[in-house]
């Protein structure tokens, strides 16, 4: 009678192996990839109290870790990511949503020029991973506030 169900005991398990690997991958994916000690992200070009003109570049500046495109899961790398008058931060433990208020730079980009209308504005930057998920611990630049207007001159980069 036992040997009646070793069959569909082998293909019970034949069916259920690949969940088990699925649902690994899935826990594997869904941790944050850790941030290298020592890392930072700031802005290059821009400090906070900043005037600039309603057309203007920002600039990102990463030390400790490389820049990959998203998707290129490369040990201590990412992407930025600006976040622009975002007044609570999204889940940490997912990828960051895109939006006018969070700007994705997933090919690696390093600076944007960016069009604002007149106002006060907060930017922040946040450095993410291969899939859009904030490193552990996030890599986060201080938030700065600047005032876009109109005929504001956009101060030259520091040597």
């Amino acid at each position: 009678m036992k040997a009646r169900f070793l069959p569909s005991l082998f293909l019970l398990l034949l069916m259920v192996n690949p969940v088990i690997e699925l649902a690994a991958e899935d826990a594997a994916a869904s941790q944050r990839s850790p941030s290298a000690e020592g890392a930072t992200v700031d802005f290059r070009t821009l400090r906070d109290g900043d005037v600039v003109p309603p057309t203007f570049t920002v600039k990102f500046l990463i030390s400790g870790m490389g820049i990959a495109p998203a998707g290129s899961h490369i040990d201590n790398t990412g992407h930025h990511h600006l976040l622009i008058n975002v007044t609570e931060l999204p889940d940490m433990d997912q990828p960051l949503p895109k939006s006018e208020q969070i700007r994705h730079f997933g090919k690696g980009q390093t600076e944007v020029e960016l069009t604002l209308p007149e106002g006060q504005y907060s930017l922040q930057l946040l450095f993410a991973d291969y899939a859009h998920r904030p490193h552990e611990p996030p890599l986060m630049s201080d938030k700065i506030t600047i005032t876009v207007a109109v005929g504001a001159v956009q101060a030259e980069e520091d040597s």
